[in-house]
């Protein structure tokens, strides 16, 4: 079972896309889990639509409760709520089936701080920040996926495109070695960031979106020229102290 701790407005279509069943989503909101009988949402459709899509396509036991009754038995928490700590208790985490996925990516503090959720079962456990493992953040994307979309001239970033990016970004991570505190690759990796580039262009080219084509390679060898360009130019920037330098906070 997947449960999502939601503090805004999600549809679980990129759950969907990958072959999760939404029956067995158990999501939640600020007030407890999302279920056909939550009148309060059913009574206000129009302006919460999505989240009345949600209620009627997940959690189809109707489960009542908040975050603790969502997580028992669970095999993945992604939580993207309010920021923490103590939104997750370490008990809810304890009542997840064995070796659970629990990725709390609220910033600046997670739901949960990591080491809570490691003792309490977890096997893997991911935040929004570098400072700990497993970064799952959006800026592990979008400056490839930016990149992509200019290079071939894109009218629009589709759905598809953004997938291709994050299947880079996991294709990516298997390369590298991929174990319980290294789900993904870093942030600061410019091979990363240009296969991301590549693979969100090419998805543009097969979409039919892309104003100017190219090849996979020739959208590798163009981003990562671009990327190592702008670095080279910030390192020289700090280097005569025109900006300040940041502290290396990845771990």
């Amino acid at each position: 079972m997947i449960s999502l701790v939601l503090s805004g407005i999600e549809d679980g279509s990129w759950l969907r896309a990958e072959g999760v069943i939404p029956e067995q989503i158990i999501a939640c909101d600020s007030i407890g889990t999302l279920h056909a009988r939550r009148s309060d949402i059913k009574d206000n459709q129009t302006e919460l639509r999505e989240k009345w899509r949600v209620c009627l396509e997940t959690n189809s036991d109707c489960l009542q409760g908040g975050i603790r009754e969502a997580l028992q038995g669970a095999d993945v928490c992604l939580a993207f709520s309010q920021p923490g700590p103590g939104i997750i208790p370490p008990t809810a985490v304890s009542a997840m089936n064995p070796r659970a996925i629990v990725f709390a990516c609220a910033n600046p503090i997670p739901e949960i701080w990591p080491d809570e959720a490691l003792k309490a079962g977890a096997k893997i456990v991911a935040t929004g920040r570098g400072d700990f493992p497993n970064q799952v953040n959006n800026s592990l994307a979008f400056p490839g996926v930016f990149r992509g979309t200019f290079d071939v001239q894109a009218r629009a970033i589709s759905e598809g495109m953004t997938r291709a990016g994050a299947l880079a970004l996991a294709h990516s991570a298997r390369g590298r070695g991929l174990h319980e505190r290294s789900i993904l690759p870093r942030t600061d990796d410019p091979e990363v960031a240009a296969q991301v580039a590549a693979a969100t262009g090419m998805q543009a080219v097969t979409e039919g979106l892309a104003m100017r084509p190219a090849d996979h390679a020739t959208l590798v060898k163009s981003a990562l020229q671009r990327i190592l360009a702008a670095r080279n130019a910030t390192a020289t920037l700090i280097h005569a102290g025109l900006i300040p330098s940041m502290p290396d906070r990845q771990s």
